[in-house]
């Protein structure tokens, strides 16, 4: 049984042509950016969308476990309480509340993925894992993997390569292609950003290069964390150094679509305060010369 939180048809950013991705529930990394805050957890979890809340009080009522309660400031929840039955997701009767993660056999997601199989295959697509961090449940996306290898579509692999080198030479001779995440160099910067150090990403990296697996590299380019020309360089330097045939880097500028998500999860998104901004047209350009000029190609958005 694999927990997915999202499946994402007609997607065009997640490797070639046209793809169904799927969005696995649960990350080592907490990386304070993050679009997908809701894949931290590897458990199902309730959300809340106060937009839409009309006050009725009936997943109050519903609830045994006394887990939520109404507030001036909308619904509030008590996860130490909370069994995640769902009871109360079921009697919002605007959809307030969500369970987010749901328990799929292979059969089932299979079935989900073969009704787009003429779109993918006249597009050169097929099925990306994505995340939360897929190589945290290795065993549910080789099964996953090989059974889509089985039935022919091309298999891509979002992921931050954080993660026993064994697993992800599993996993490569799973798939076609890895979507690498690389956000930071230096190794301190990188914990205090993600909650992780960097040097097994780099290792397997270094990994993929050496057995000559196919892969590219996307940079969450962030004003403030990981834009500045040192670090750049760094990465630039780096990427070079490797036996990579398709030298190519994707940068993807930062927004804060995180911060809603957080609401809906009861945190706070960036607790810290930490500066983060979208890079410039300026910067954009400036950390595009520095990757070209080390042999890197950057992929148009």
């Amino acid at each position: 049984m694999a927990l997915i939180f999202d499946i994402k048809r007609y997607a065009i950013h997640d490797g070639p042509g046209i793809r169904t991705t799927l969005f696995m529930k649960g990350c080592p990394l907490r990386c304070v950016w993050c679009h997908n805050p809701e894949s931290w957890s590897p458990q199902r979890q309730l959300l809340y969308k106060e937009s839409k809340c009309m006050g009725c009080c009936s997943c109050v009522d519903t609830c045994r476990q006394q887990a939520l309660e109404l507030t001036p400031q909308g619904i509030r929840h008590a996860d130490s309480r909370c069994v995640l039955c769902g009871k109360c997701t079921d009697e919002c009767p605007t959809m307030a509340l969500e369970m987010c993660g749901k328990e799929w056999t292979i059969d089932a997601l299979m079935a989900e993925v073969e009704k787009e199989r003429t779109v993918m295959e006249d597009s050169g697509g097929g099925v990306t894992l994505c995340g939360g961090e897929p190589l945290m449940h290795a065993d549910d996306a080789l099964l996953l993997l090989r059974e889509l290898g089985r039935r022919g579509f091309h298999r891509t692999v979002d992921t931050s390569l954080y993660a026993p080198t064994a697993v992800v030479a599993a996993v490569a001779d799973a798939c076609e292609l890895f979507l690498v995440d690389l956000k930071l160099m230096d190794s301190d910067k990188h914990k205090q950003m993600t909650g992780v150090s960097n040097g097994l990403i780099l290792k397997n990296i270094e990994w993929l290069a050496a057995q000559g697996k196919d892969f590219l590299v996307r940079i969450p380019l962030i004003e403030g964390v990981n834009a500045d020309e040192h670090n750049i360089e760094q990465t630039a330097r780096f990427l070079q150094s490797l036996p990579w045939k398709r030298r190519e880097v994707e940068l993807l500028p930062y927004h804060d679509v995180g911060k809603d998500k957080h609401r809906r999860m009861w945190s706070t998104y960036n607790p810290q305060g930490y500066a983060m901004s979208t890079p410039s047209e300026e910067t954009l350009q400036r950390c595009a010369r520095q990757l070209e000029a080390q042999g890197i190609h950057l992929i148009e958005n």
